[in-house]
């Protein structure tokens, strides 16, 4: 599995984002959706495959090289980091004790334009790995690269555009919260996308806020009707 086959996946996936943003027609943007998620569900698996492959040559590779040795480090996935951003960068921040006194080959990192891969090897006894997949923005994999400070490595990732600014780190993020935000339709009449969020208020409400709606609408319908025959 190569690089350059995820990031034609990539390319492929940022046409249909900008083909959806563009789109109108409600069964154009369906197929578009349709199409996109096949596209990130082929890119995170394809991800995963190169991933697997990398760590089994690592671990072959590894194995070779050892000589002499009581016990075989095992790795540990890293899950706590940090990350802010200026206007170029987007900065990983990876807390390890003692990371500082490995040497360069100990730390080796590796970019794609929507990935991140950092493993630090023999620390303590142990390997560290953090990989990042499906990053927010594309970056430049040429500028980007990493420091060592103490009991800390930082990640810097090249923004391609200096001028964009990162709301989330990955798409899944960013996903996650645009699924937890009320969607609206532009074509929809604004009184049933209305009633549709009192519906779902109503629904996973309890007794006082049904009661409170309830009333609420009643009392709508009253002035509604008083309305009418007024005219």
């Amino acid at each position: 599995m190569s690089d350059s086959c995820i990031e034609e996946l990539q390319k492929d996936l940022e046409e249909v984002k900008e083909l959806l943003e563009k789109a109108k027609r409600k069964r154009v943007c369906s197929s578009l959706m349709v199409e996109q998620r096949k596209l990130e569900e082929e890119i995170l698996c394809k991800q995963q495959q190169l991933e697997q492959s990398l760590k089994k040559e690592l671990a072959d590779g590894e194995k070779s090289s050892i000589v002499c040795s009581s016990h075989t480090n095992y790795t540990v996935k890293i899950n706590n980091y940090g990350w802010d951003q200026s206007e170029k960068f987007v900065k990983i921040y990876v807390s390890l004790t003692e990371v500082h006194k490995l040497t360069g080959d100990n730390i080796q990192t590796r970019f794609t334009e929507r990935s991140l891969d950092l493993l630090v090897k023999d620390l303590n006894g142990k390997n560290y790995s953090l990989v990042i997949n499906n990053l927010l923005k594309p970056i430049d994999i040429a500028a980007s690269y990493r420091k060592v400070k103490t009991d800390m490595v930082l990640v810097m990732c090249r923004k391609k555009k200096s001028d964009q600014k990162w709301e989330y780190l990955t798409q899944v993020e960013k996903q996650s919260k645009d699924r937890e935000k009320p969607k609206l339709d532009s074509d929809a009449d604004p009184s049933e996308g209305l009633m549709n969020v009192l519906k779902k208020i109503y629904e996973e409400g309890d007794d006082e806020m049904k009661r409170t709606i309830t009333k609420a609408w009643v009392e709508s319908r009253e002035k509604q009707a008083r309305g009418e025959m007024e005219f």
